[in-house]
């Protein structure tokens, strides 16, 4: 039996592509984001989907909610700088965190009546069905 060792490179290989994507369709970039990416939760109901993201330490403010056609993304970008001056020395620190997640919604959708709200760490945005796509109730028809 022969070991085959696999370098270890930041390159996305194919595989990588094909297990990033979410259940909704919706993809992530495993390089620029590695590590960044909060957790999103997906239910479908009756009446709606609902998307629930972890993003504690946010403001609702943070956030940036924008929908292309059938597509829903999510981003936010947090940029701090501190920079302190005393004799004889400068200190300057920096930092900067993003991510987007992006999700292909379904026809289902209906599109107008998307909200979201940020309560206690959590993003939640509520993604109503047409009234045409919710499950009708099960109805019995008559023999005549």
């Amino acid at each position: 039996m022969n070991l085959v060792k696999r370098r270890n490179t930041d390159l996305p290989s194919i595989f990588d592509e094909l297990f990033q994507t979410d259940w909704f369709g919706g993809t992530m970039n495993p390089i620029a984001n590695r590590g960044n990416i909060p957790a999103v939760n997906i239910k479908e109901t009756e009446d709606d989907f609902s998307l629930e993201v972890a993003a504690p330490g946010k403001t609702k403010e943070d956030f940036q909610l924008s929908l292309d056609h059938d597509v829903l993304t999510i981003s936010t970008e947090d940029k701090k700088e501190e920079t302190t001056k005393e004799d004889n020395y400068t200190r300057r620190e920096f930092s900067y965190a993003a991510f987007q997640r992006s999700f292909k919604l379904p026809q289902a959708v209906n599109k107008e009546e998307i909200n979201a709200t940020y309560t206690n760490g959590i993003l939640h945005v509520t993604l109503p069905k047409r009234e045409e796509d919710k499950v009708k109730p099960k109805r019995l028809i008559e023999i005549s």
